[in-house]
């Protein structure tokens, strides 16, 4: 960078977005302060959660994006322009992925440093999987995810290392995938010996 600075910008003046208080709900004891208080990007990506999942089930582009998706050779067989719809997933990934880059320049921290994502995509893939790549799976997951990580950032007003602590949100990762693919097999072992009870 020109600042003399290597992976930051710390000598550069970095903006930074606001954090909402709701009126009123604030003030309720327990409730207000995990409903009220948070950056506005928090409150954005709770209803873009809902503006996808609307989208993906009740919007002829989610279902062209779905069924490119699934079976993209499916889609082009009945008229569906592949390449065009690839190209709108990849620019509303890419806008949801800013969002993530931008709550964490100028929310999260007040300024831009290498590595400062720490391995949250490892547990966005998670729980993306764990989600079974749905929109309302993913965003319990996340939450979920996000509880873990909350508890962990609780955890260190304690007396307890550092470093065990923030390995809470990636242990909760771990066990949410092993839980997961222990009931993908456990389901898996059904269905075959149903299988083979009709055969």
């Amino acid at each position: 960078m020109l600042t003399g600075d290597k992976g930051t910008s710390s000598s550069l003046a970095s903006k930074v977005l606001p954090s909402i208080h709701i009126p009123l709900v604030e003030k309720i004891p327990v409730i207000g302060p995990i409903v009220s208080g948070h950056h506005v990007l928090t409150y954005v990506s709770i209803l873009l959660a809902a503006a996808v999942y609307y989208m993906l089930s009740r919007t002829p582009l989610g279902l062209q994006i779905r069924a490119v998706g699934e079976n993209r050779h499916a889609a082009e067989s009945v008229g569906i322009k592949v390449k065009k719809i690839q190209y709108i997933a990849l620019l509303l990934s890419g806008l949801f992925a800013s969002l993530g880059g931008a709550y964490m320049s100028m929310g999260y921290l007040s300024l831009f440093t290498r590595n400062m994502t720490a391995g949250r995509g490892w547990i966005a893939l998670a729980a993306e999987s764990m989600g079974r790549s749905t929109t309302v799976g993913t965003t319990i997951t996340s939450f979920l995810f996000g509880f873990a990580e909350a508890l962990s950032n609780a955890l260190q007003l304690l007396k307890i290392p550092a470093e065990l602590i923030s390995t809470v949100p990636y242990v909760a990762t771990v066990l949410g995938l092993v839980i997961y693919s222990y009931n993908v097999s456990r389901k898996a072992g059904k269905l075959s010996k149903k299988e083979k009870r009709v055969m």
